[in-house]
Formats: C-alpha cells, sequence, structure tokens
C-alpha cells in the first residue's frame, strides 16, 4: 500500500507527528506550503486523503474545505482535520464544509495513522 497523503499543516509540532505516524513505504507526505497549494496538490498528486489543522495560523483549512468539496476533480478525497476540542463552532462549520472526520488535537496526535487509515478505508463513523 502506498498512498499520497496531503498534509495541510504548518505547524511544526503536527506535522512532525504526522510525519513520523505516516512513514515510507507504506506513505508519502506532501506538504502544502501556502493556501494555493491545497487544491493544486490534491489535483496533481490524487491523494488517498487530506489531513487539515483547523486551527491552522497560516493555512485557512475552511476555506480549504469549500474550495476541495466545490471541484469535482477532488471533491471525493477524504479528509481528516483536527482542531481544538473547546471550539465548538469550529467543529460544526468543518462539518457543515463537509469534513470527512475531525477530531481534537489530542486525538490526532496519538493516533494520527489509525484516523488516517479509517479515512482512507471509508470506516468513519461521524457523531
Amino acid at each position: 500500500m502506498h498512498k499520497t497523503i496531503l498534509v495541510a499543516i504548518t505547524d511544526l509540532f503536527f506535522y512532525t507527528k504526522a510525519r513520523d505516524a505516516l512513514r515510507q513505504p507504506d506513505y508519502q507526505l506532501e506538504k502544502a506550503r501556502v493556501q494555493q497549494d491545497i487544491l493544486d496538490k490534491a489535483v496533481s498528486t490524487g491523494p488517498g486523503a487530506i489531513i487539515l489543522n483547523m486551527n491552522d495560523l497560516t493555512l485557512d483549512a475552511f476555506q480549504a474545505l469549500e474550495t476541495l468539496k466545490a471541484d469535482p476533480r477532488v471533491k471525493a478525497i477524504p479528509t481528516l482535520a483536527f482542531a481544538n476540542h473547546e471550539e465548538v463552532e469550529t467543529w460544526n462549520r468543518a462539518k457543515a464544509l463537509g469534513v470527512t472526520k475531525i477530531v481534537s488535537r489530542n486525538e490526532f496526535s496519538a493516533r494520527t495513522r489509525e484516523l488516517v487509515e479509517e479515512v482512507i478505508n471509508g470506516h468513519v463513523v461521524m457523531p
């Protein structure tokens, strides 16, 4: 299984968590460094999943979700998002925009690989 994962995380702590959990040869990480990268790399690499940090200060994850879900070329790519668990509005907005799964930052850190595999394999139960 060789899957590309598009990682839209500029926070070094969470990016490192994702990188360490999603090691080659199973996964190839493609990093989005600027907003336009998210759509461009989603189209060019056809990733197995996209990871979004809803609290990212550099990349607007809400805008990214809107853009991805509006584009027929990439709207079916599963998205895994994480956010501060106290931010109910963030969670509700992400769900409304069609995120495949959203979890707390702690859960993302603890279960990165399992969560990615859940969204890729379609075993997602949203509360």
